[in-house]
């Protein structure tokens, strides 16, 4: 997707932001690049919703680490959708069409929809979101082709242009971290690693190296390996003080 260099006068962002890895480092990529940032998050009856706790902690700590966003990082939207629930035979159907069981049918088109939307009365531009072809987990509505699509949509349907921004598109978990060093160092790795929410069974009991989680679903899975790739290319050290 689209991400350019803008001209002064088209510099407003909404980040659809969950208080996860992925959201949290674009929303770091947000804020290095426009000068105006809001949030918009959803409570669709998502069993780890934990994480809408900690996306309010993730703002008021992002702004105390790197005071020059304080600036930029402007109002929080939050929605409640209801999405259709997951039951035997939903995941039946997952399985049958080879789609995995998390998959929510729906949620991300829904959710840019509700950030088009919400952008159109703050008069944002940029939508940003986390969406990842290389660990989309077979997710249909995380490939670029979708999203390209849906730009197109809703520019006809609301009137505006619209630009969805996907930083992580072609980035693995690992470039993902290296992404989050890039733009604010180990101390915004750290928190990444420390105060967001990954694990879909919601679970904030046990801290691993590489974050909170039940440390066995797949979410986990793919965020721990990341991490294990990451720490590898920066010769087995991290900083986590």
């Amino acid at each position: 997707m689209n991400t350019t260099t803008l001209s002064t006068t088209d510099k407003g962002a909404l980040v659809l932001f969950s208080g996860g890895q992925d959201s949290t480092t674009c929303l770091a990529w947000a804020l290095s690049r426009f000068s105006q940032v809001e949030t918009i998050g959803f409570f669709y009856g998502q069993r780890h919703a934990v994480e809408l706790t900690c996306r309010h902690m993730l703002r008021d700590r992002l702004l105390t680490v790197f005071p020059t966003w304080s600036t930029r990082l402007g109002q929080d939207h939050m929605l409640n959708l209801a999405l259709p629930e997951k039951g035997s035979n939903a995941v039946m159907a997952c399985q049958a069409d080879s789609l995995p069981t998390t998959f929510v049918p729906g949620r991300n088109l829904l959710f840019f929809t509700y950030a088009a939307a919400t952008a159109w009365s703050r008069a944002l531009r940029h939508l940003v979101g986390g969406m990842c072809e290389t660990d989309s987990a077979g997710y249909p509505d995380c490939r670029d082709d979708t999203l390209k699509a849906l730009q197109v949509t809703l520019n006809l349907g609301l009137a505006r242009q619209f630009v969805l921004h996907t930083p992580l598109m072609w980035r693995d978990k690992a470039a993902t971290w290296q992404l989050a060093e890039s733009l604010g160092g180990a101390v915004l790795v750290d928190l990444i690693r420390t105060h967001t929410h990954t694990c879909y069974r919601g679970d904030r009991t046990s801290l691993h190296d590489w974050g909170y989680g039940c440390g066995t679903c797949s979410a986990c899975c793919l965020r721990a390996s990341g991490w294990t790739h990451y720490i590898h290319t920066k010769g087995g050290k991290a900083d986590t003080r």
